[in-house]
């Protein structure tokens, strides 16, 4: 029988992530501080608007953009913290979830043998939507030294004339990095001169403890040339409700919305009422998750710093990222012995490009009880290596 795959399909990798969640969810007392997903219930007045959505028998399809009344609440919102306007008709569209808007704005944009630059560490999905949109990926990488940013130097040394799309992943996952505007400023001017495009991923952007996140998309000249992706998974606890959004340039957006179209129809129509009321409503909500995610990130940083791992400070997600090259192990081997010794499941650093190597990711997306008990296994662990040493 001939072969049934498509090779750029077998050739990509399952997601790192996921490898030691699926011992852990077979582990007697074990611990994960391995999956980005807020601890907290979604509030209260949106479950409430998607409880009432149904009752109210809204169980159609909507268009295939989104809710028209969604929309304009996503403009409002762009403008509100951003004073960026949107056409709510022909530049802002609803997705599955922001992983979906990175997917069609790649396969949107992208012609066979265009190269993509992607900072690295970074989320996992970017390489592989790249590939499966038949484009290169090209990695950046971002070191510690750096703040794990996006330099113009490293920037430009990557630039080719088949790039054509930079991903900007801040705030960042896994490393909690974030770009403030005098950052970005940089980077929009080089994007601007070597005539690229941006996809700006900026679902953590609610959760940043130094000022206000700034987006790339609100530079003079940058609009036009970015697409800017978001949703409430991160910022009101919605990972659920499968819900995310884009807004970009109407030539963009209207080819994005076509693949959207034929692939998905529409996105979940009880979410998208209930995210109505997350951006009318729901700023209170997150700054009481934003203030206490700050406070577990103090907290896991103090305790590094008791323990002797060094980490560098994030100030953007629920990350941390902590380095374990001073134990002379892979990052795949530090967690695989946490794990089977005290029971404590992380994400290694190469989850999220190689050049994550030499460290790991701790989410502090977990209640105090929890990093609390799993910070004192990782104590008791590092205590045993450094004896051996």
């Amino acid at each position: 029988m001939r072969n049934p795959l498509a090779d750029k399909v077998t050739v990509i990798p399952p997601s790192g992530i996921r490898k030691f969640f699926d011992i852990v969810s077979e582990m007697k007392d074990a611990i994960s501080l391995g999956v980005g997903e807020p601890d907290f219930d979604t509030p209260w007045h949106i479950r409430e608007e998607g409880i009432y959505s149904l009752e109210k028998g809204r169980t159609f399809y909507t268009s295939n953009a989104g809710l028209k009344e969604l929309k304009v609440e996503i403009c409002n919102y762009l403008n509100r913290k951003y004073k960026i306007t949107y056409d709510a008709d022909r530049e802002v569209m609803v997705t599955v979830g922001g992983s979906e808007a990175i997917d069609i704005a790649l396969r949107a944009m992208l012609n066979p043998g265009d190269e993509v630059l992607i900072p690295q560490p970074s989320y996992v999905s970017y390489v592989p939507c790249t590939v499966l949109a038949d484009g290169v990926p090209v990695v950046i990488e971002l070191e510690e030294k750096d703040q794990f940013k996006l330099t113009p130097e490293k920037l430009l040394e990557k630039i080719t004339d088949k790039t054509k799309i930079l991903i900007m992943p801040f705030p960042n996952n896994p490393t909690g990095a974030i770009m403030e505007k005098s950052d970005i400023e940089k980077i929009a001017k080089i994007v601007i001169e070597k005539d690229l495009f941006v996809i700006s991923d900026e679902i953590y952007s609610e959760l940043t403890y130094k000022d206000h996140h700034a987006t790339i998309a609100a530079e003079p000249g940058m609009k036009e040339r970015t697409v800017l992706i978001n949703g409430f998974s991160k910022s009101y606890a919605m990972t659920g409700w499968r819900l995310g959004y884009a807004a970009a340039p109407r030539e963009i957006l209207e080819q994005m919305v076509k693949i959207h179209q034929f692939a998905i129809m529409c996105a979940p129509t009880t979410s998208q009422y209930a995210a109505v009321s997350a951006l009318r409503n729901g700023d209170e909500d997150v700054v009481h998750m934003r203030e206490s995610y700050d406070q577990r990130r103090r907290y896991l940083m103090h305790a590094f710093k008791e323990m002797g791992l060094e980490c560098f400070e994030p100030h953007g997600a629920f990350y941390t990222f902590p380095s374990i090259k001073r134990f002379g192990m892979t990052s795949d081997e530090f967690a695989t012995r946490l794990l089977q010794e005290e029971k404590v499941a992380v994400v290694p650093g190469t989850a999220f490009g190689d050049c994550g190597e030499g460290y790991l990711r701790i989410s502090y997306a977990y209640s105090l009880k929890n990093l609390k008990e799993a910070l004192g296994r990782i104590e008791r662990f590092i205590r045993r290596l450094d004896e051996k040493a």
